[in-house]
């Protein structure tokens, strides 16, 4: 694994705005990186990403099935009691799944270790899929690039034939909040996936879902919804007015992943697999265990874009973000080296479509802590 520069295609943001990627600049700074690449070999990509995501998310599933009757643990991971039924009629219907992101610690050195499981509502989808596919097919055909470059890019191949597990007919909505740019992205991307796939599709401002007299979610239009990706954080659904009407075989994500989309996953998947490669040392907060941990990160259960975590290094505090989520129960982790090149850090987004590993992206920050002012850079497989 290593670092490099390349020419920027210098119509890159027009191709950009020309596929609705409007996103690629935030804050002010560039989001979307055209100018570097890491780099990384095939045997890395096979034996250090790819089969290790793909063993953490059979341990992810396989805990589901521990937890779903347990109610201290469903009670640790902070779901609401009124939505356990809702919770464990998801999985033992068999919701299907769509996709989740693992971000992961690697230095190109030891194995890769679990940060956290977006298992929910992950973005940054659009740019690896298919911005990223532009970006090395632009730069072979620049020269800036070798020609047998590749890149472990198999996610809009694998999001195609998930969403043909779902039955067509019924329209498949696809809800967000349309005004934030980077959502509506990436619910317009998923939502021409399923079109692929052979959908009836309708996007949908989730502020626009209504409840008809039957207790029935509705979309703008009074159409019943019957099936609906929801860009919306599980554990906000379940403590809403209209969580009592929800019920499974709707919701993508199911409803069942409020237990994996939730930063307590990590140390009930330490208590289990104490010692796994690919995983570190993580407890609840209020557990002393944390003594042991002089060199590690504090951060929110349900915590999002690196918001209200602190990093600890012999004890001391070197680094720490604020936020809206500092009032909740808390999670500590081992600290993990990150890549680091040019004074930034990396953190590689493996990403699971159905139950396969199908692809990375990359975002780096100047700190330790990666937030939503994260850039994105593009990979390649080479060598």
């Amino acid at each position: 694994m290593h670092r490099i520069t390349v020419p920027p295609r210098p119509d890159w943001r027009e191709q950009a705005h020309a596929v609705g990627f409007g996103f690629h600049t935030m804050y002010g700074a560039p989001y979307w990186t055209d100018d570097a690449a890491y780099v990384f070999s095939l045997a890395e990509i096979e034996d250090r990403i790819e089969e290790p995501s793909e063993q953490l998310h059979e341990l992810c599933i396989n805990l589901v099935g521990d937890l779903i009757g347990n109610d201290a643990a469903l009670r640790r991971l902070a779901i609401p009691e009124p939505a356990w039924d809702l919770v464990r009629a998801s999985w033992r219907a068999g919701d299907l799944h769509l996709y989740g992101r693992f971000d992961l610690a690697y230095d190109g050195g030891g194995p890769a270790k679990l940060l956290e499981y977006n298992a929910d509502t992950p973005t940054s989808i659009f740019e690896a899929a298919f911005f990223q596919h532009n970006w090395l097919l632009d730069q072979q055909a620049a020269g800036a690039l070798p020609a047998d470059a590749d890149q472990f890019n198999l996610l809009q191949e694998c999001l195609v034939e998930a969403f043909a597990h779902w039955p067509s007919g019924a329209p498949f909505h696809f809800a967000c909040w349309t005004d934030h740019p980077e959502d509506h992205g990436t619910a317009a991307y998923l939502m021409d996936c399923a079109a692929q796939a052979g959908h009836d599709v309708a996007l949908l401002d989730i502020r626009q879902i209504g409840i008809d007299a039957a207790g029935r979610f509705t979309d703008a239009a009074d159409r019943t919804i019957g099936r609906c990706f929801k860009l919306y954080p599980w554990e906000d659904m379940l403590r809403e007015p209209f969580a009592r009407q929800l019920v499974p075989g709707i919701w993508v994500e199911p409803p069942w992943k409020a237990l994996l989309s939730n930063k307590g996953l990590l140390p009930l998947l330490w208590d289990r697999h104490p010692d796994h490669p690919n995983l570190l040392p993580a407890f609840f907060g209020d557990d002393p265990r944390t003594d042991a941990l002089p060199n590690a990160v504090v951060k929110p259960q349900f915590g999002r874009e690196g918001s209200n975590v602190t990093v600890r290094h012999g004890g001391t505090i070197v680094e720490r973000t604020d936020g809206e989520y500092g009032a909740g129960p808390q999670v500590v982790q081992a600290l993990a080296p990150l890549f680091a090149a040019g004074g930034d850090h990396a953190v590689l987004g493996s990403w699971i479509v159905g139950d396969r590993a199908a692809g990375l992206g990359i975002r780096e920050d100047a700190g330790r802590i990666t937030r939503d002012s994260a850039r994105f850079v593009p990979h390649i497989i080479a060598g």
